[in-house]
């Protein structure tokens, strides 16, 4: 499955099948979160947090690719993620792009 951001593949055509998206919604545990929350009084990365996000936008991906595959897709393109704080540190994630099929493989 080739994943790319742009709205084209170079060298392939391709006939889009549609919108797939994937998301999902991560939290931290409470000792993580205090932590982090100590962490802001002196500045600096919030590692915690930071492989939180990793962590959601690789099962967002994942998902996002487990749609294009049901629908026959060799390829997403024009990806895209986004996420919004549900609470206190948790948040959403999604990632979605167009699913397409290689005409000429």
């Amino acid at each position: 499955m080739i994943l790319v951001n742009t709205d084209y593949i170079s060298g392939k055509e391709f006939e889009m099948l549609g919108l797939v998206k994937g998301s999902t919604i991560q939290s931290k545990h409470l000792g993580s979160d205090i932590a982090q929350s100590f962490k802001t009084l002196v500045g600096g990365e919030l590692k915690a947090y930071n492989e939180m996000m990793n962590d959601a936008r690789a099962l967002a991906t994942k998902r996002m690719v487990a749609e294009a595959e049901s629908m026959g897709a060799d390829a997403v393109v024009n990806i895209r993620y986004a996420s919004s704080a549900i609470m206190q540190g948790a948040a959403e994630v999604i990632a979605y792009g167009t699913a397409v099929k290689f005409v000429n493989k």
